[in-house]
């Protein structure tokens, strides 16, 4: 059965906990929790930005994958993705989790940023996995906020409460680039992959059927979510996935336009554009020349 979460007062309620002090967020101590039967094999949506900091008892669903640190697990839910229950019932868990509800963070800064925390888009078997000092770290951020959550609402309190949670996110970010650095060896068989998949792809000779390879392809090849694979590639390479995707698409153009006497359109719908003017365009963006330039000048 799938259910759907609207508010923070229904999981208030749902816990057994009293209610709210701002409908818009709230942080709780997972040892509060008591799991019951029937939230197992439940999947759950919800209207609510969800990050759990659990230690390895966790009580979300993951694939578990190699973890750099066996304790401090963070998980990060954007609104509507659908996630699982796996803890055992009365099964303690260790940890925090905050829950708000993106009207509180409507009208500010914040609000603007957060389409730029990739780490929302990461599948859960992405999370991001502290050191007992980086765990201190963004347990103090939490605490701060939970601080002034506590204190009586005033004109203010959503500003301050928005303003530390940007404050919270950007440690995030910064403990998010440590993992990848810290999962170089890794990373690095990542890359060797994507490049192999990439090549094949491209040496094809079915590509005006199958279209261009997307990030979603490449990303589903290597087991890691798009928004994952991206950042990876680009803390290893500088370049994102779909930069990566471009330049073999270039590098293929460049030997076909070399070795073919095919018209430039024929070579686009042969690489997989629906209009060559497309591949025009991209190939300029990246050469600094037209096909047709290219062409004559080699």
């Amino acid at each position: 059965m799938q259910i759907h979460i609207e508010s923070i007062s229904q999981i208030h309620t749902a816990l057994g906990l009293e209610k709210p002090k701002n409908p818009l967020i709230s942080i709780m101590d997972m040892e509060q929790f008591k799991v019951k039967d029937e939230w197992i094999d439940n999947r759950y949506t919800s209207e609510l930005y969800t990050i759990t900091l659990k230690d390895e008892s966790c009580g979300l669903e993951y694939g578990r994958n190699t973890y750099d640190f066996q304790e401090g697990v963070m998980s990060f839910i954007a609104p509507n993705q659908v996630y699982g229950i796996t803890t055992k019932p009365n099964q303690k868990i260790h940890g925090w989790m905050l829950i708000f509800h993106p009207e509180l963070i409507r009208n500010t800064t914040l609000g603007k940023k957060m389409e730029h925390y990739n780490f929302f888009k990461y599948d859960v078997h992405e999370a991001l996995h502290l050191s007992d000092q980086e765990q201190n770290t963004v347990t103090n951020c939490i605490n701060m906020i939970d601080e002034e959550i506590q204190e009586r609402i005033d004109k203010h309190s959503n500003e301050v409460i928005a303003s530390g949670l940007e404050f919270f996110f950007n440690f995030c970010n910064r403990f998010y680039e440590r993992q990848f650095n810290t999962r170089h060896s890794r990373n690095i068989d990542i890359l060797s992959r994507v490049e192999t998949l990439l090549k094949e792809y491209y040496s094809q000779e079915n590509l005006s059927k199958k279209g261009l390879p997307s990030v979603k392809y490449i990303a589903d090849q290597v087991n890691l979510s798009p928004g994952y694979l991206s950042d990876l590639l680009k803390s290893e390479t500088g370049k994102t996935a779909k930069e990566h995707i471009n330049l073999h698409l270039i590098e293929r153009a460049k030997n076909v336009l070399l070795n073919s006497k095919h018209s430039v359109s024929e070579i686009a719908y042969d690489l997989g554009f629906e209009y060559p003017q497309h591949f025009s365009k991209m190939f300029k963006a990246k050469t600094g020349m037209t096909p047709s330039e290219y062409r004559v000048l080699n």
